[in-house]
């Protein structure tokens, strides 16, 4: 029997929600904290170790009541002990003032994109003020930032951000693909993107994500090139062009095998922390 451990395991980081899906569109998105903390239990058990949370109101509305974000965080640790929370601080429905509401209960992460980029039908504005607000805040609280890029400026931007120390180092790093108006899922776009990030950040750890039926193809770019996945229900509600996914936890094992057939394995949640340089749990 082989019992040797796979040599550079992927992370696996599940988007359980979002702000987008709602329950018309899949039964399956979680959207209250009880459903939420299922979810993200069912993931863990097949092989996520970072969970993204956003959290939505009474209508399904996208929120930044932190007293939500502390439930869902409470009862994915009672859980799920050792898995890696990051809170979203995206901008979907939420004014700049509150996006940074949640912190105050230390996650483990949290997303911050370095820039404005135009989406198909609104402009995710993340103006200079904002970002070094969140990214002080980060910093003070010993957050690890989940650094969202969008289009190839806001890489160069968190380049600057690390080299003036506004960000601790080694970050991490997150290319999101297949956004109208921001990247494109190219192959040739992400080795692009990986080159300038190993010529500006070396020592810079990475994700890449992808929407909708981008996603699995993404998902194996990114191992192929030695890169950390990010799949969930927040992206992409099917499985196939013929159904909807179940449940998270569907995608992500589908994604564990990927991993697994890759040589690599889904990296436990133990192995995730030690990969992002972030405390382990007890």
């Amino acid at each position: 029997m082989n019992d040797t451990k796979p040599v550079n395991p992927a992370i696996i980081a599940v988007a359980i929600t979002g702000s987008v899906p709602r329950k018309k569109d899949t039964p399956a998105i979680p959207v209250t904290p009880a459903e939420q903390i299922e979810s993200t239990h069912e993931a863990y058990e097949v092989g996520a170790a970072l969970v993204h949370i956003h959290v939505r109101d009474d209508d399904e509305n996208p929120s930044s009541d932190a007293r939500r974000f502390a439930q869902v965080a409470e009862g994915i640790r009672r859980h799920c002990p050792d898995i890696i929370i990051q809170f979203s601080t995206g901008g979907r429905g939420r004014s700049h003032a509150e996006r940074g509401a949640a912190l105050v209960w230390g996650p483990d992460m949290a997303s911050l994109a370095t820039g404005s980029v135009n989406f198909p039908n609104m402009i995710y504005e993340n103006p200079p003020a904002l970002i070094d607000t969140l990214a002080a805040e980060m910093l003070e609280r010993k957050i690890k930032p989940e650094i969202e890029i969008f289009d190839l400026s806001m890489l160069y931007k968190a380049a600057q951000m690390v080299d003036a120390g506004t960000l601790a180092t080694p970050p991490h790093v997150q290319f999101v693909m297949g956004i109208q108006n921001a990247l494109p899922v190219r192959r040739q776009t992400l080795e692009f993107l990986l080159a300038e990030l190993r010529a500006l950040i070396p020592d810079a750890t990475w994700t890449a994500a992808a929407i909708g039926r981008h996603q699995l193809l993404v998902n194996e770019w990114a191992l192929e090139l030695g890169g950390h996945l990010r799949t969930g229900l927040e992206d992409n509600i099917r499985w196939d062009k013929d159904r909807l996914a179940k449940s998270n936890a569907e995608l992500v094992g589908r994604v564990a095998d990927l991993c697994r057939a890759a040589g690599r394995g889904p990296a436990s949640a133990v192995e995730a922390r030690a990969i992002l340089g972030l405390p382990q749990v007890g």
